[in-house]
């Protein structure tokens, strides 16, 4: 689902001051802040959409939202410190500020997923824009059936909210992590995340995935899933890549003739499928 641009802020390319009211260290190079609004209030969102965010000396980035959507007196974003700009991200001080503009882009189709089986699959940072939608689902849990969430990573040490995962457990989703590489005291799996896939109970023929990680992971886990039944057109991907103006102008993100920044982050499958396939485009 597209959002108009004229529905997302008044003001796109100017950035609102927000204050760091939190910034948790999730693994050794991921954080995960609570901006909270200065002056003009915390704008409306919806799970599967991202914000430029602007440190002062620093530049801008887009930064999926990564916050319960229910909770409106402030806006999460998890980092990971990868160049210049996230670096100065992950080091923001508690009461420093920061800009963001948005927010933008589509949204995960979770009003598809209800009263089906829901498969998440996150590789690494992909989590981050899916646990919104974790948190719309613990909320209204009885609307959905089977809930699985399947998060691959290279080494124990860089998967994200393992706290939080128990908390998932309780309220009847099925959580598995994989790892390329093991750990002592390492007892889930080692292997790529679509390892995981047969070992997890849906109906392909109603079942919703929503998939996040790297493009070449998300383009296998969709042909797993295919191949257990599951409609093409019932997998969701968010892509990443290189959005500079998130309002569709600078040209960076443009993958076929889509647009990242304005026609997605979230697609169908299908939409994509054929450009996926082909090496750097």
């Amino acid at each position: 689902m597209v959002v108009p641009l004229d529905e997302r802020i008044p003001e796109p390319m100017l950035p609102a001051a927000f204050r760091v009211r939190k910034n948790r260290r999730e693994t050794p190079d991921t954080h995960t802040l609570e901006l909270a609004s200065i002056a003009e209030g915390v704008p409306a969102w919806r799970p599967g959409q991202f914000m430029m965010m602007y440190v002062f000396g620093a530049g801008e980035i887009p930064i999926s939202i990564s916050g319960d959507p229910a909770k409106r007196d402030c806006i999460v974003h998890t980092v990971r410190a990868v160049g210049p700009v996230s670096r100065a991200i992950c080091d923001a001080k508690e009461g420093s500020s920061v800009g963001l503009r948005g927010p933008f882009g589509s949204v995960w189709p979770i009003e598809r997923a209800e009263g089906r089986d829901v498969i998440l699959v996150a590789g690494g940072i992909g989590l981050a824009p899916l646990r919104p939608v974790l948190h719309t689902v613990m909320a209204n849990r009885d609307k959905y059936m089977r809930v699985s969430l399947l998060v691959g990573a290279r080494t124990p040490d860089i998967l994200l909210y393992r706290r939080e995962m128990d908390r998932w457990r309780k309220r009847r989703v099925d959580v598995r992590l994989t790892v390329d590489a093991a750990a002592p005291g390492w007892q889930a799996s080692v292997g790529p995340v679509t390892t995981l896939i047969p070992r997890i109970e849906f109906d392909p023929s109603s079942v919703v995935a929503f998939i996040v990680g790297p493009e070449i992971m998300m383009r296998v886990v969709s042909q797993v899933l295919a191949q257990r039944g599951v409609s093409y057109d019932r997998l969701f991907v968010s892509m990443e890549r290189n959005m500079k103006c998130a309002v569709g102008f600078c040209g960076h993100c443009q993958l076929g003739p889509a647009f990242i920044c304005k026609d997605g982050p979230v697609f169908s499958y299908p939409t994509l499928e054929a450009w996926l396939a082909i090496r750097n485009v």
